[in-house]
């Protein structure tokens, strides 16, 4: 017996700085609408979906960085979304600025969910591995200000089941942009027995820093996610906010990743584009099974002692990613 579900991998083109959170949900619904026409039991949105990605500049105003954030969700502009969800019994994750009350203080996270078929959110993950800088660098183009607008995630990659209909369940995981970098989001998932991992971002394609990896960057976004789905023998799916935002150009290259490594589906436009993958989650036991096999041929003790000798990190730093830092 096969366990396929099929996946949408759902691009979203430029979104302005004038642009409302209505005008880019009726967009969601929209690929929404034709990933239900195809088929599709679930689709991934980028992240940051509801606006344009704001860490680009600089705010000194905390009420003008604070309205890009969600208070709720669903809040009064996303609840279309689960609605939808529910009225067309489609999954969806979403990606998104979350501000929240919690111990006792205001704290805000680049945050995704995973919503079901009958618009339930069934698992949160708040991103890890924050990349850009955290003071004003006014001689960049443009600013990629995600540490200090964002505390680093405290949920931890966290595996958990799903089920999208008959024959249809399965484990899931979630990540977000700089994440997919980072061999560890992988692993601490593929130690959970993952079968398919969601991954939003929103990537511009000059790095200020090291400008000479420009060129390379949708040979390296695709890299990643096909080293870490073979690795760890699980599907994987990537989607951008795509296209020139408000002056920044931005990859698309949204891919939908086998656990063989193979790419099988694709976005070819930089615009709102829907890529579409029959995904079947026993695919995924063949690399599990055999060459990645943990518990055979995995030795994290190894990795301990290893890293334990050369100071490299604290004894108690589990390699298995036990421990979030």
């Amino acid at each position: 017996m096969t366990r396929i579900v099929t996946v949408g991998a759902a691009q979203l083109g430029p979104i302005a700085l004038s642009d409302t959170r209505a005008q880019v949900v009726d967009r969601m619904i929209d690929l929404m609408q034709q990933a239900k026409g195809c088929g599709c039991d679930v689709v991934v949105f980028p992240e940051l979906a509801l606006t344009t990605f704001f860490p680009r500049w600089y705010f000194d105003k905390q009420d003008e960085l604070d309205a890009f954030f969600e208070r709720a969700m669903p809040g009064p502009d996303t609840q279309r979304l689960f609605d939808t969800a529910k009225a067309l019994q489609i999954g969806f994750y979403l990606g998104y600025a979350e501000l929240v009350h919690e111990g006792g203080q205001l704290r805000r996270f680049n945050t995704a969910i995973t919503v079901d078929k009958a618009g339930t959110i069934i698992s949160k993950y708040r991103k890890i591995h924050l990349p850009g800088h955290k003071e004003h660098e006014p001689w960049r183009r443009f600013q990629h200000l995600e540490k200090r607008y964002f505390e680093t995630g405290n949920l931890g990659f966290t595996a958990f089941q799903a089920d999208w209909g008959k024959d249809k369940q399965g484990v899931f995981g979630m990540a977000v942009c700089n994440d997919r970098r980072w061999p560890e989001t992988y692993r601490i998932l593929g130690l959970q027995a993952v079968e398919m991992i969601f991954i939003g971002y929103n990537t511009p394609v000059h790095n200020p820093p090291a400008p000479e990896h420009d060129a390379l960057s949708n040979f390296h976004n695709e890299l990643v996610m096909q080293a870490g789905a073979y690795q760890n023998g699980t599907w994987v799916v990537g989607v951008a906010k795509a296209g020139t935002e408000e002056g920044v150009e931005q990859i698309g290259n949204s891919i939908i990743v086998a656990p063989s490594g193979e790419i099988v589906g694709a976005c070819t436009t930089l615009g709102d584009e829907l890529a579409i993958a029959r995904c079947d989650l026993d695919l995924c036991n063949s690399y599990k099974n055999t060459t990645f096999n943990f518990a055979r041929h995995r030795e994290p003790e190894q990795y301990r002692m290893i890293v334990e000798r050369k100071g490299a990190v604290p004894p108690e730093a589990s390699p298995s990613g036990s421990k979030q830092t």
